[in-house]
């Protein structure tokens, strides 16, 4: 009886350690296809906890990216905002400028929006936040996803580069399908050159005059109509549409 349960107690550790052998080959054999996940990094992204993380699951390469953070395959190219970046992007209207690049160059952009928006903040109506937001997702094709924080942004990545690369294959591009700006983004960004127009004004003066050129010819009266233009606002539209232009020396 001793010998055979001598017997069974070698053949048990033999078995778990046959079983902690493949274990270790399945752990090393997923690490090894992490890193055949290739992720181009924008330079001004090195410094951050997300770099830390997709460097020791991905092979990353930093590179000045003339559009977006990341790049994970010839389609998908993310820009990552923090919730604060994303406030003043709207404040200093940088965010169609970019979202137009972004849906321009790639097939399948992406916005990564991470911690909490704060609608309070900055000054800013909650109404020009969630019209920004609108705007991204149905004038410019924007997905957008939030993040808690750096890690969950670095996961968010990993994970979005594993299925475009190993799962459909794709390759990864510096440069991704290029395509021009529709009539809707052209006029969107014509109306938000407009002084003191944001893309949520640039859609209301749209939306109500219907035409770049209607909105040109618009009045102060006529202006004031719109939602969210006041007097100042209207003056200042109207004073740019209808001054003849000077050559500054």
């Amino acid at each position: 009886p001793n010998e055979y349960n001598k017997d069974n107690k070698d053949n048990k550790e033999g078995e778990d350690k046959e079983g902690e052998d493949k274990e270790g080959d399945n752990t090393n054999k997923f690490q090894t296809e992490n890193k055949t996940v290739k992720i181009y990094v924008d330079i001004r992204e090195r410094n951050t906890e997300i770099f830390k993380i997709l460097n020791k699951k991905a092979n990353v390469e930093v590179k000045q990216l003339e559009v977006g953070d990341y790049i994970l395959s010839e389609n998908v190219c993310v820009e990552r905002k923090t919730a604060g970046d994303f406030l003043q992007s709207i404040v200093d209207r940088r965010l169609l400028e970019q979202a137009g690049n972004l849906a321009r160059n790639f097939e399948i952009p992406l916005m990564i929006i991470e911690g909490e928006l704060n609608f309070s903040a900055r000054g800013i109506h909650p109404n020009a936040i969630r019209g920004a937001i609108a705007s991204l997702a149905t004038d410019f094709k924007i997905s957008i996803i939030p993040a808690k924080n750096e890690k969950e942004t670095a996961e968010m990545l990993i994970a979005i580069a594993r299925r475009e690369q190993e799962e459909k294959k794709k390759d990864v591009a510096l440069i991704g399908e290029k395509r021009a700006y529709t009539l809707n983004e052209r006029q969107l960004l014509m109306a938000e050159s407009l002084p003191n127009v944001s893309s949520v004004l640039a859609e209301n003066l749209l939306n109500h005059f219907k035409t770049i050129k209607k909105i040109a010819n618009a009045s102060v009266k006529a202006l004031m109509k719109v939602e969210g233009i006041g007097s100042k606002k209207a003056e200042e539209i109207f004073k740019v549409t209808h001054s003849e232009y000077k050559k500054e020396r």
